[in-house]
């Protein structure tokens, strides 16, 4: 008797399957129709390949068990049981589907169709970004243009803010990205995506073209994109506009009435002044490309920022750049799936659908993405998990990776390009205008070929050179400027190469030779370590001798040195002498205190660090 009152079998437990061979071959293999057709995933685990197949995880087990494997429904099957499985089961199978889903995982990586149809195509909404120097007035002008064209003045407002929004000029709609400034911009731009059809670069008239105006304009020429200037605070009584275009015009930006061709509005975002004009002109600048795009295919699209929100989960802001986004759709974004919950506008408002050049809130997404990030709809979720499957380890940026000289040698060799793309940054703007003049004799040495000069400033590299870098394919080069340790960092993490040189003619002959496709330069710079200025003394010959501190590496006699202050290179020789207590030794490591002796240099000060360095065969 057992404990549930009889001999019978406990509740719910079942008698193990007898394994017979008419069971695993004779019920199905000869009756394979065509509704028993299947392709297969190309590893699933037991309980995927049953749904899959349209059968019970048991019966996927008893094969297994039949050849020795023993399973739980959570077993992963390569490609190779898969196939086993199914044709025990019965199942013929099929190629068809896999190369379909394969397609479909290709098409759903493009960011736009290639072969769009004319007749599908419609003028979409144009969106712009506003650049400039800091303190011009950017946040000004976008809170204006918001508050007084506001879609023919909605009740209520604005509701929330998304980082994009739309206004309305004469029943036609532009669509504003609020990005912090250029960097932002160059950013997104570097991670794919190209979002803007017009930027307005903002100037205030009664201060002029900054480093920033410049950088803004740089960055809108590398990116291609048509570029307003905007004539800030007029209404002030310095404001001084023909200054203004006097200055930009000695960075080769001529506006229209001044022999260019460069559209400029004058405005006062505090007044309201000229805002009808600036938009009207935004019009007129797009209508000569009358951007367009297919409301009826599946969305792609950029992320503009994003958040997570406590109580909603992941919160993206998606400016749709072409097709219809659809609450229900399954999307990716970079690495992310997700399938769309909700979506709200810029007001705040629940919508179902969103066109082309419409940004709406997304919620629904399985983590949260990065500003720049491309979503792409996917009609399924099959095609979602494969498409993810086949970007990971792909770098964030989708962009191929490092660039450095080496692989524009590789390139030109190959004919993949002609051109090198070159950000430039010198001690003096005497150093940056002769390089560049010498920079065009290369081009003229070495016909096919074109050196680029996208930026060029005095001073050491900075972020945003690194991000224009980044998004154009280009090469740093920093002459007689040292970089600081935090951008080489940031540098080496985005896959952008910086090159520093003291010789102008090392420069040109690195860059010739890279444009000519010859074999590389057989020696590299490697710096061997750091030593801080702790005291001077003064020795009989009046040659200064220098008490140190090895930060880091090793300090050696005989090796180079310089030293930078304020970014700038103000010493470039020899350690003549070394010394540790009162001997002379070779070298000295780091962590240790020792005398230097510098070829050479009359002023070293307390706090300089001195760069040891040499040459090595690469």
């Amino acid at each position: 008797m057992s404990r549930y009152g009889g001999r019978g079998r406990r509740p719910g437990r079942r008698r193990r399957p007898v394994l017979t061979e008419p069971t695993l071959t004779n019920t199905s293999r000869g009756a394979a129709t065509a509704s028993r057709v299947v392709t297969l995933p190309k590893s699933a685990s037991v309980a995927e390949l049953a749904e899959h197949l349209g059968v019970q995880p048991a019966k996927i087990q008893t094969v297994l068990l039949h050849h020795k494997m023993v399973s739980t429904i959570n077993s992963q099957l390569d490609d190779e049981t898969c196939r086993m499985v199914a044709d025990e089961l019965g199942f013929e199978i099929t190629e068809s589907d896999a190369e379909e889903t394969s397609e479909a995982t290709k098409t759903a990586m493009e960011r736009h169709v290639l072969d769009e149809e004319e007749e599908d195509l419609v003028v979409r909404p144009p969106v712009v970004t506003i650049m400039g120097h800091v303190d011009h007035g950017k946040t000004s002008l976008l809170d204006a243009l918001r508050e007084t064209r506001v879609a023919e003045g909605e009740a209520g407002g604005i509701t929330q803010h998304i980082g994009a929004y739309q206004v309305e000029k004469d029943g036609r709609v532009i669509t504003f990205v609020d990005t912090p400034g250029h960097a932002a911009f160059t950013q997104m731009r570097a991670r794919g995506a190209q979002v803007t059809d017009v930027a307005v670069i903002v100037v205030a008239a009664d201060d002029g073209v900054m480093p920033q105006t410049v950088e803004s304009i740089s960055h809108a020429r590398a990116a291609g994109v048509p570029f307003i200037i905007a004539l800030n605070k007029v209404d002030r009584p310095n404001a001084n506009p023909d200054r203004v275009r006097q200055q930009l015009s000695e960075h080769n930006v001529l506006v229209t009435g001044w022999g260019g061709d460069v559209e400029n509005v004058e405005v006062s975002a505090l007044q309201g002044l000229g805002l009808d004009d600036l938009l009207e002109t935004i019009l007129l600048v797009t209508d000569l490309e009358e951007p367009k795009a297919n409301p009826n295919r599946p969305a792609v699209g950029a992320v503009v920022e994003a958040k997570l929100d406590r109580s909603r989960g992941p919160v993206a802001t998606v400016l749709v750049q072409n097709g219809t986004l659809k609450v229900g759709d399954f999307v990716v974004v970079n690495t992310i799936a997700g399938r769309v919950r909700a979506m709200n506008d810029w007001r705040g408002e629940r919508v179902t659908e969103a066109g082309p050049s419409t940004p709406v809130e997304v919620l629904g997404l399985e983590a949260v993405p990065a500003a720049g990030d491309r979503l792409t709809a996917v009609p399924n979720e099959r095609t979602m998990r494969a498409l993810i499957e086949e970007r990971t380890g792909v770098t964030a940026d989708g962009q191929g990776g490092r660039l450095s000289l080496d692989d524009i040698l590789a390139q030109i060799q190959m004919g993949d390009t002609k051109e090198l793309n070159v950000i430039l940054k010198a001690d003096v703007q005497g150093s940056v205008e002769a390089i560049r003049g010498a920079l065009e004799k290369v081009n003229d040495a070495v016909a096919g070929t074109q050196v680029r000069v996208l930026f060029d400033a005095v001073g050491p590299p900075t972020d945003n050179d690194v991000n224009l870098a980044l998004a154009s394919k280009a090469l740093v080069v920093a002459f007689n400027v040292r970089t600081d340790n935090t951008v080489k960092a940031y540098a080496d993490n985005q896959g952008v190469e910086i090159r520093e040189y003291q010789i102008i003619y090392n420069l040109l002959d690195e860059i010739e030779t890279a444009l000519r496709g010859l074999i590389e330069p057989q020696f590299r710079e490697v710096v061997y370590g750091h030593a801080e200025i702790r005291a001077v003394f003064r020795s009989g010959k009046g040659e200064a001798i220098i008490g140190c501190y090895v930060r880091d590496g090793i300090v050696r006699r005989g090796a180079n040195a310089r030293i930078a202050r304020a970014g700038q290179v103000i010493y470039n020789g020899r350690v003549s002498s070394l010394r540790r207590f009162k001997e002379d030794v070779r070298e000295v490591a780091g962590g240790y205190e020792c005398g230097i002796g510098l070829e050479n240099f009359p002023e070293p000060r307390e706090g300089d660090v001195i760069e040891v360095f040499g040459r090595e065969r690469a």
